[in-house]
């Protein structure tokens, strides 16, 4: 009987068929009116609503299967792995080196080989249909070659992580153009590398806040937009230079960070959030309504390119362009590489300022106060002074990263600095790890990479139906990947920080010894 077989850890299939049950009636309301009806116009140009039920129909169908083999297999399998064989004295061996042998490993490489070669082939023999499934086969053999790699280089990986991240960030341009080509190349430069480090910076920025300070912040996206649009006003107006414009717009960030930071002097935990959150929403609205000088919702266009210390510009009409000067091909992805190594540096230097911060006394009071305010006090910090240092320099680099944003867009808009954009931020520090540098940078490439990735991979509007459009999906999946990371790991990716102040020896603080939500 079903209901009275058990599985080797204990749970019997009527308890895994019961809690397929109850995740695919919970599945089925979270996402009935999310994906199972679809906004349209019909010909009279009335909205109507579109039933979708076979793609509800597979999502309630998938939750359902995953949480039974969960219940039934994958629990059990895992508890069996801790369990000492009576017969050997041993543990079994681990399920990962099983995954990731060698075997698998060729049959990895010749799966991704062979559709990269034979790809195109295959797709056009099986059809439109199937031919989608052969993109998605080969783009799991691609994730599989890296991830096998990942577990057996992981100690050297550990050891090496920030020199490793700086030659891949270095050589990223240059192994895109070599491999698709200036044309080809300009989306994943652009859309990938620049928009990940963008956030990179933003995270690091709020790390400081959030991560070191220990006060949390919901309007951090009100000081990208005062650096972006004090870069757009000021460029557009006065012809200033990008690099003069860049500090302006960071210490005009920085100066609406202390401002920002004197009221909420006295408040923290919630009350500090709901107010940081209101400033967000202060700046924004001020953006749309003060239309004289921001031109409200309609946004500043025409912002100007940046130039390299006007040795060479990058307008193609310019008798300094850079093609010219270099007796280069004009192409647009001179640019964008350009702004690639930009943007690189500053987030390099965000990182040097705050390793450099966390080390000096003013660091370690931002960390005494995120432990303990009361203490901190009893300690003779000038709490002030401190909560202020920390709202203007995170603030500054919020202000970096926004004059960056309207030099490479060349348009800003209140549509841009939205409640959204403050909330990844801070997911991404969270997820990272706050005071995680390498970490918030790994959250950044996993949550903001993997949705600009996701937007490419429009084959799977042959397996879904062409009503599915994957950037719709992105958020859906952003929240799934944040729950799953906060049960998986609660503090983070990153879960260990180095102290700046120790007593004989550096040791390396795990997560799990601290209390969650402190330090």
């Amino acid at each position: 009987m079903a209901e009275t077989r058990k599985t080797a850890g204990g749970a019997t299939v009527a308890t895994g068929l019961r809690e397929a049950f109850y995740a695919a009636i919970i599945t089925f309301f979270l996402f009935v009116l999310l994906v199972g009806l679809k906004s349209d116009q019909n010909i009279h140009n009335e909205l109507v609503l579109v039933p979708r039920p076979y793609l509800l129909a597979a999502l309630v169908v998938l939750a359902a299967v995953l949480r039974f083999l969960q219940v039934v297999y994958l629990t059990p399998f895992l508890a069996g792995q801790k369990k000492i064989d009576a017969s050997t004295g041993k543990l079994p061996t681990a399920f990962a080196l099983r995954f990731f042998s060698k075997s698998n490993l060729i049959i990895g490489l010749v799966v991704a080989g062979g559709l990269f070669l034979f790809g195109s082939s295959i797709q056009a023999a099986v059809g439109v249909y199937w031919g989608a499934y052969v993109g998605l086969l080969r783009a799991a053999a691609i994730i599989y070659v890296v991830a096998w790699g990942i577990f057996y280089f992981r100690s050297f990986i550990n050891a090496h992580a920030y020199s490793l991240g700086f030659v891949i960030l270095l050589i990223y341009p240059v192994v895109m153009v070599a491999l698709l080509g200036f044309q080809g190349s300009l989306k994943w430069v652009d859309n990938f590398g620049i928009q990940v480090l963008i956030y990179v910076m933003l995270g690091w920025g709020l790390n400081i806040v959030v991560g070191l300070a220990g006060l949390l912040d919901l309007g951090y996206v009100a000081f990208y937009a005062v650096g972006a649009y004090s870069y757009a006003l000021l460029g557009t107006h006065f012809g200033w230079s990008f690099w003069i414009l860049l500090p302006a717009a960071g210490a005009m960030a920085a100066m609406w960070g202390v401002i920002l930071g004197f009221p909420v002097l006295r408040l923290r935990g919630d009350y500090l959030a709901i107010v940081t959150l209101a400033f967000g929403e202060i700046i924004r609205l001020v953006l749309i309504n003060w239309r004289e000088v921001t031109n409200g919702s309609a946004g500043i266009s025409g912002i100007p390119k940046v130039s390299f210390f006007g040795w060479f510009t990058f307008n193609v009409s310019d008798p300094n362009y850079v093609a010219k000067v270099f007796n280069l091909a004009t192409s647009g992805a001179y640019y964008k590489i350009f702004l690639y190594y930009l943007i690189l540096a500053l987030c390099i230097l965000t990182g040097y300022v705050t390793i450099r911060l966390r080390r000096l006394p003013v660091g370690r009071a931002w960390e005494a106060l995120r432990e303990d305010e009361i203490a901190c006090r009893s300690l003779g910090i000038n709490t002030t002074t401190t909560k202020l240092t920390a709202f203007a320099i995170g603030a500054m680099f919020g202000g970096f990263a926004g004059s960056f944003f309207a030099a490479r867009q060349g348009f800003v808009s209140p549509e841009s600095f939205i409640f959204l954009e403050s909330a990844i931020i801070l997911a991404i520090v969270v997820l990272g790890g706050m005071g995680s540098l390498g970490g918030i940078a790994v959250a950044a490439a996993v949550m903001v990479g993997g949705t600009e990735i996701l937007r490419e991979m429009q084959f799977l509007k042959q397996i879904f139906g062409p009503d599915f459009t994957p950037e719709l999906y992105r958020m859906l999946l952003f929240g799934a990947a944040m729950v799953t990371v906060m049960v998986w790991k609660p503090r983070g990716f990153v879960a260990r920080r180095e102290p700046t102040a120790f007593l004989k020896e550096r040791k390396t603080v795990s997560g799990e010894f601290t209390t969650e939500g402190h330090g």
